[in-house]
């Protein structure tokens, strides 16, 4: 029925035969291609001008030509999906709790208003995608991580600058949310902005001090996104919005941090907790310790060393001797060694019928490479005390 409607009120009068057999007719219903055959016969005796091949298929939603349109793979799905799955950084999440409640302390300093802060979302994706999605009327600040030589973003929307400027410009208190003007920021209005941009990046440094030491230094304002470009548009980024309320005056300020710039403290921004140290038991380390030092090892003296040929070797057979180069009379030098580990040199010696060495100097590794009396009290245990029983 509905197809039959469309055929008789929809369908031009002045298909002539010669474009209808030209018509790809395979996308077609039956119903639309037997009102096209109607409509040309009826149409033989209409003295009516003819239309052209763009009025046609503006009538008939272009439905002659061959869709091209190919289901697009797995794999470019993939390339083209705008979230970036990434691992978690709890402590990036803990720094953004610190820095709501230093700006919201700030703010109300800066602008003797009181001040709501909200984190609203932290989400991973790519920077191109986030550009594509700021309006065009918000501000960009461009801004320096110092001691990780990298840059970062904060947008500051329209809302929440006019905001800004109309409290600190003397606008009225409780007058509500103001018109957003469509209109380029005056220098007197940019130092504003600038002013509520560098008082955040002083509060996010002080922010991610548990983290790490780290300076953010505001660099320049933007007002085209063209401008405050700082990563490739596919390079993943970390955006956080957040909600700033001002009585009856709000706005957006997101933070965008790519995570080439966060790279160099990715480790610590992916621990549970600071420090990650899970605490020590005294009582376990002592009693390791203590089985540790009445561990057995054997103890080589090694008296001398020489390279002989493998002919030589080959050849040896039982009452065969082997020449070391020592001098008679000279004392013999022993080398005692661990597991091919050197630990001391001395002199051979007897005592009571007993071979002995005396030790004279100490191979082992130097003290930065061990374990020292200070490490291990720091972690619980006693290196002088034996373990509890």
């Amino acid at each position: 029925m509905f197809q039959t409607f469309i055929s008789q009120n929809f369908l031009p009068n002045n298909i002539d035969n010669a474009r209808y057999n030209h018509l790809d007719k395979s996308h077609l219903s039956p119903g639309l291609l037997q009102g096209l055959m109607m409509s040309d016969q009826d149409n033989t005796e209409d003295n009516s001008p003819s239309l052209d091949q763009s009025e046609i298929d503006n009538i008939l939603g272009n439905v002659f030509e061959k869709s091209h349109t190919r289901e697009e793979s797995g794999i470019e799905r993939i390339i083209k999906a705008g979230f970036v799955s990434y691992e978690r950084m709890p402590m990036l999440e803990n720094a953004f709790d610190r820095l709501i409640r230093l700006l919201s302390a700030t703010l109300r300093a800066f602008t003797n208003d009181s001040v709501d802060i909200t984190l609203e979302t932290i989400k991973s994706l790519r920077f191109g995608d986030y550009m594509e999605s700021v309006p065009s009327s918000s501000s960009f600040g461009v801004f320096k991580a110092e001691q990780w030589k990298n840059l970062g973003l904060i947008i500051v929307d329209s809302a929440l600058s006019y905001s800004i400027i109309d409290l600190l410009m003397g606008g009225q208190r409780g007058s509500g949310t103001k018109i957003i003007e469509n209109r380029a920021h005056t220098p007197i209005e940019r130092s504003l902005i600038e002013k509520l941009i560098t008082i955040t990046l002083a509060d996010l440094s002080t922010a991610f001090e548990p983290v790490c030491k780290i300076d953010f230094t505001f660099d320049r304002l933007e007002m085209s996104s063209s401008f405050a470009v700082i990563a490739r548009p596919s390079n993943a980024t970390v955006a956080a919005r957040f909600h700033i309320d001002m009585e009856d005056r709000s706005g957006n300020m997101d933070i965008v941090i790519p995570y080439a710039t966060l790279e160099p403290v990715r480790e610590k921004l992916t621990q549970q907790f600071m420090g990650e140290n899970y605490g020590s038991d005294s009582i376990w380390g002592e009693h390791l310790l203590g089985e540790i030092i009445e561990t057995n090892v054997t103890v080589s003296a090694i008296l001398n060393e020489k390279e002989f040929p493998l002919r030589d070797i080959l050849s040896l057979e039982k009452g065969s001797t082997l020449i070391f180069p020592h001098q008679e009379g000279t004392p013999y030098k022993v080398r005692l060694q661990c597991d091919d580990t050197p630990m001391f040199e001395g002199t051979l010696g007897k005592i009571n019928d007993r071979l002995s060495v005396k030790i004279g100097a100490r191979l082992i590794p130097a003290d930065d490479e061990i374990v020292k009396k200070e490490d291990l009290e720091s972690i619980g245990i006693n290196a002088l005390t034996s373990p509890s029983s």
